[in-house]
């Protein structure tokens, strides 16, 4: 048997929070090795937001981990050590430029995540990180008290500390297959249920597929049933063969899958005009109506929705679009307004993790210690990333989780501390 080099740092995987690990820990001095099960690194990193790469947001702080919701304070550490201007300022320095185009999301200027991916392996490579790729990891080695190395399918490799970045179970073509789960397991970490998130859903109404051409904008959606009415989301809406997707489904669908476990169906109400009321759309009618009293009903739905989404809500609340809506019968009249207020929806399936962008649920967050993403049941061990119980929406979100706890991880502090990115 060959003998094998001891690393100060394993990675395993090498997705934006393995990667920053890397760089990090070899920065610091520390001699690294990643693994990679694919061919190819980055893969998953590739694809993130349709391949254009939405780094982060420039929200606060504060208002970045508000939208995690109650575990968000978990990522107070990480976000001090490296915000969202931080984070802006390591690429630079690795000569990608970003922006934020619409004052909110931030992407590298060239709207492609290959030029991150070439920037962090190239500054791997500068720094002498060895990448193995096609190199599963299986087990952790280890004594009970402290980690020791790692065993692949064909190999044993020592060091220091792991770091196990291996990401979530959504997009399993893209190597996200949950490999981290039973390896935290097997040193006592106890891993949550797993759900399929940020992802398209099947919805039971079939009047949707005559929908398809049309995007709505800035629509608000919430739970119709009683004990979950809070769970809500807002974003533009795209209805599909049998089902809906597009920005709002993509983050209401991380409440949605786990309610799916629990229920059939999954009933919800959709406000298709902006967020106005009953009341808000009979007066905007009315001022419509004003303007030219022939106007049907049709060319009066055409001021808020598009004519497919018009003509279908015609047809379920039994009204004529071709007449005025004073000519309509009251009843008709009623109903056409209150679906335009809100539009009942029923959810009742989704395509699981080979859709997912990011899994909800995984390590227990009270079993990692925040301040050095350190394992509290094996010195040594190191977690970042999507394989830890935290998620947040679409928008930059969990990208700047990914690199800033893979740069909190990859200091291997094994005390409390802090630490800030300056850009040079």
């Amino acid at each position: 048997m060959k003998a094998q080099k001891n690393y100060d740092l394993i990675v395993i995987g090498s997705g934006a929070a393995g990667m920053m690990a890397a760089i990090t820990a070899a920065r610091d001095g520390k001699s690294v090795l990643l693994l990679e099960k694919l061919s190819k690194i980055g893969a998953k990193l590739k694809a993130t937001g349709g391949g254009r790469c939405n780094l982060t947001n420039t929200l606060s702080n504060e208002d970045f981990m508000a939208r995690f919701g109650r575990d968000g304070r978990f990522m107070s550490p990480a976000l001090e050590a490296l915000d969202h201007q931080s984070l802006m300022a390591f690429f630079r320095d690795l000569g990608v430029e970003s922006h934020a185009p619409d004052g909110y999301r931030v992407f590298p200027i060239t709207h492609s995540s290959s030029t991150i991916i070439t920037a962090m392996e190239q500054e791997m490579l500068h720094l002498g990180v060895e990448v193995q790729c096609s190199q599963k990891v299986e087990t952790l080695e280890h004594d009970g008290v402290k980690v020791s190395g790692v065993q692949t399918q064909n190999d044993t490799f020592h060091a220091n500390a792991v770091v196990i970045a291996s990401g979530g179970m959504g997009y399993p073509v893209l190597g996200a297959e949950g490999d981290g789960y039973p390896m935290a397991a097997s040193v006592g970490h106890k891993v949550t249920a797993l759900y399929p998130a940020m992802m398209p859903l099947k919805i039971k109404e079939k009047w949707v597929e005559n929908c398809r051409a049309d995007t709505i904008a800035k629509v608000a959606m919430h739970v119709d049933i009683k004990k979950y009415k809070k769970l809500s989301a807002k974003g533009d809406l795209i209805f599909t063969k049998g089902g809906i997707r597009g920005p709002v489904v993509l983050d209401f669908s991380r409440e949605i899958t786990p309610l799916l476990s629990k229920f059939d169906e999954v009933p919800v109400l959709a406000n298709l005009t902006k967020g106005m009321n009953e009341e808000q759309i009979r007066e905007h009618f009315k001022k419509e109506q004003a303007k030219d009293p022939h106007r049907n009903t049709l060319a009066l739905l055409l001021t808020l929705l598009p004519e497919s989404v018009s003509l279908e809500l015609c047809n379920l609340s039994e009204v004529d679009p071709e007449i005025t809506l004073g000519k309509q019968n009251g009843a008709g009249r009623d109903k056409l307004i209150k679906l335009l207020a809100w539009t009942p929806l029923t959810i009742n399936g989704h395509d699981g993790f080979k859709m997912a962008m990011i899994t909800r649920g995984g390590i227990h967050l009270k079993e990692i210690d925040p301040y050095t993403m350190q394992s509290k049941k094996l010195n040594g061990l190191y977690f970042c990333g999507e394989i830890m119980n935290i998620d947040g929406p679409c928008g930059g979100y969990n990208l700047q989780w990914s690199f800033a706890s893979g740069f909190l991880a990859g200091h291997l502090y094994e005390t409390r501390n802090k630490t800030y990115y300056h850009s040079n």
